[in-house]
């Protein structure tokens, strides 16, 4: 099997790090970032049993930061097959309480960095005619109360994608955006329990969705997936 090499950002938890684990297990080597050296480094001591792992801490709202993990990959391996742009945050509020840094962060953490992650990453992923995923939300395409900024912010995302995906057929690279439901992970600050077990979507089912999705026929995009729990909460 020729060497084929991943980056994932906010790889160190939740879902970035269960699709870092399946990965690994598929042969990849994996780069998994963090905006702490600590998390990153905490991620990969319990991920190197399973395969090559390359902690960074990068910051997606950093253009450079983004620029240098990169880079950093391409020193020690030579080469960039796959990104998956997974770092996000949710701030919920409604429109007359939310906080105008909370919206900003929101946008910049999940629209612009991932622009940033791929704008840093575009250039390796076309000499591999690799594969971009994004982890956008089915709040990319169902809006709620409360949920201006994230929804703003996923919808976006959703879009954005959509377009990358046109800009960059031409060069044989794959862009997908893979849209889930509730996953029983860290996000918003939540710590997985076993109410979450018994009927979310785990991490390692959406790295088992991205190894799957690698291994589609080379003729075949999927650009656009939806993915929810089979059975509502309750």
């Amino acid at each position: 099997m020729s060497i084929k090499v991943a980056l994932i950002t906010g790889g160190s938890k939740g879902i970035g790090f269960g699709i870092a684990e399946a990965l690994l297990k598929d042969g990849y080597k994996v780069a998994i970032t963090s905006r702490t050296i600590d998390a990153a480094n905490n991620a990969a001591s319990n991920l190197v049993t399973h395969g090559d792992i390359l902690a960074i801490e990068a910051d997606v709202k950093d253009f450079k930061s983004q620029q240098e993990a990169v880079n950093l990959i391409i020193e020690k391996w030579g080469q960039l097959d796959v990104l998956i742009a997974n770092a996000g945050v949710g701030h919920f509020a409604p429109i007359d309480e939310m906080d105008v840094a909370l919206w900003n962060e929101t946008i910049d953490t999940n629209l612009t960095g991932v622009f940033y992650s791929i704008k840093a990453s575009v250039e390796g992923i076309k000499k591999t005619k690799g594969t971009i995923f994004t982890i956008s939300s089915l709040a990319g395409t169902n809006f709620f109360a409360g949920g201006s900024a994230y929804n703003a912010s996923k919808f976006g995302l959703t879009g954005f994608t959509q377009s990358v995906m046109l800009d960059l057929r031409k060069y044989g690279v794959k862009v997908s955006t893979i849209m889930p439901g509730s996953v029983a992970s860290h996000f918003n600050d939540h710590n997985p329990n076993a109410e979450d077990d018994a009927w979310k979507i785990q991490p390692e089912d959406m790295g088992k969705l991205i190894v799957d999705l690698l291994k589609m026929p080379a003729r075949t995009l999927p650009s656009k997936i939806e993915i929810r729990p089979t059975t509502p909460k309750g």
